[in-house]
């Protein structure tokens, strides 16, 4: 039955969606135009480059249109290079300027308006910093949609497929030694599971290319430092590991996954380097634990490239990163597809957790979105960029009820962050 209420659901949001376009369109040739695109880039005064976190820094994208309505959205991505894909000037058909496609634009047209972005900057972008920048314009451009329209963006998705949206928290330890570091996991997990959140996320990132803070260690540590996280919460809690590309190879990645197994793991996100397809089919083959990527991938074709070829059980597309709502929904399409889960990746503000909540809310197959508590943050960003967060409640977050993402930004932020 309750099945049967969600199909009937989505029919009823998409025959209003479409009533409601066909509707406004005998009003005008165009509901409005794109008038002003703002770039705001973000940095906290204190960053770390050591540190293993683009929480730091953000690009938030602004859409201005004729009827007064702002989109809003942002990308996971060095923000003065995404700036300048948007802003660059063209001086031919295949390598044009963001902005300048979009100027004069009628913004009720996001898949339109992609299409037109991605062909026209083919030749300077397709992949890489351009797709990202692409991504937090196609979130505004929802979120004008959905404010014009006066409804959630989850329901221009095809509607709820679910009643309420899980959160996993998100934990970077702090620390300059394995010990420190190992300390301030413990004690993040531990007030994750006192804040009520049902799941956590550790990064455990002691080795490989991307460590915390350079630290070199062998891969017992790892181990070491997952059987004290799990001892410190319980069996009860779900747990997930990113060790961030620690491994050369499939053979010491699935060593490690074979000792990490007796502690219940939901997933292992980013064992191998993200080119390595070959090595995460041999890992889906062999590992006991679900394997997890897809936080750098951008537009669905490399997501197709991770699910058939990499064999990757849990794709983890950041709506931003990916190009937007209109990428991200084609990935889940993927995953529906093939049996796979989809699990967001979110790692910046409460702009893009409102955009994952929307994609999990119109998504079956999604099980957690990516959240970093605001409580363990040591990023402002995080903390103060939104006006007003979607809340957890007893480890859940309702449905988004207001138009677009639902979120109103901090000016006083913009203005106390610019970078």
């Amino acid at each position: 039955m309750r099945i049967l209420r969600l199909a009937r659901n989505r029919a009823r949001v998409r025959l209003y969606n479409a009533q409601q376009m066909q509707s406004a369109r005998h009003k005008s040739e165009f509901l409005m135009r794109i008038t002003r695109i703002d770039c705001h880039i973000l940095l906290v005064p204190d960053y770390d480059a050591t540190a293993c976190s683009s929480a730091q820094d953000d690009l938030v994208v602004e859409i201005h249109t004729d009827a007064g309505i702002i989109g809003v959205g942002e990308t996971d991505t060095n923000p003065w290079i995404g700036r300048e894909c948007i802003r660059a000037r063209g001086t031919h058909c295949m390598g044009l300027g963001l902005e300048e496609m979009l100027l004069g634009a009628d913004p009720l047209q996001p898949e339109a308006l992609w299409h037109k972005l991605y062909s026209g900057s083919k030749m300077t972008g397709r992949r890489g910093a351009l797709i990202c920048a692409l991504g937090a314009i196609d979130m505004a451009l929802w979120d004008i949609r959905g404010q014009a329209l006066g409804v959630p963006i989850y329901q221009l998705l095809g509607g709820a497929a679910k009643e309420q949206i899980i959160p996993y928290a998100s934990l970077l330890p702090t620390g300059r030694t394995l010990a420190e570091y190992k300390s301030s996991l413990i004690d993040k997990v531990r007030r994750t599971k006192a804040l009520g959140f049902r799941a956590a996320k550790l990064e455990v990132c002691v080795n490989g290319p991307y460590s915390h803070n350079g630290l070199q260690e062998d891969d017992e540590a790892v181990v070491a430092v997952v059987a004290e996280c799990r001892q410190a919460v319980g069996p009860d809690m779900v747990l997930m590991v990113d060790v961030a590309y620690a491994w050369s190879d499939a053979q010491r990645a699935l060593a490690v996954l074979q000792q990490l197994e007796p502690y219940d793991l939901f997933f292992v996100e980013t064992p191998l380097d993200i080119d390595d397809l070959e090595g995460y089919a041999y890992l889906h083959a062999h590992s006991p634990i679900r394997i997890a990527a897809g936080e750098w991938q951008n537009t669905h074709f490399e997501f197709l490239d991770l699910a058939d070829r990499g064999q990757v059980d849990v794709l983890q597309p950041d709506v931003g990163r990916v190009g937007g709502f209109t990428e991200a929904r084609k990935v889940c399409r993927i995953a529906v597809d093939r049996g796979r889960l989809i699990v967001p990746h979110c790692w910046k503000s409460a702009i893009g957790i409102a955009a994952s909540a929307h994609l999990a809310a119109a998504t079956a197959c999604c099980p957690y979105i990516e959240f970093l508590p605001a409580e363990l943050s040591e990023s402002a960003l995080r903390t103060s960029l939104v006006q007003e967060e979607f809340k957890m409640v007893e480890g859940k977050i309702a449905l988004p009820a207001k138009p677009g993402l639902g979120i109103e930004l901090n000016r006083d932020a913009l203005e106390k962050y610019r970078g």
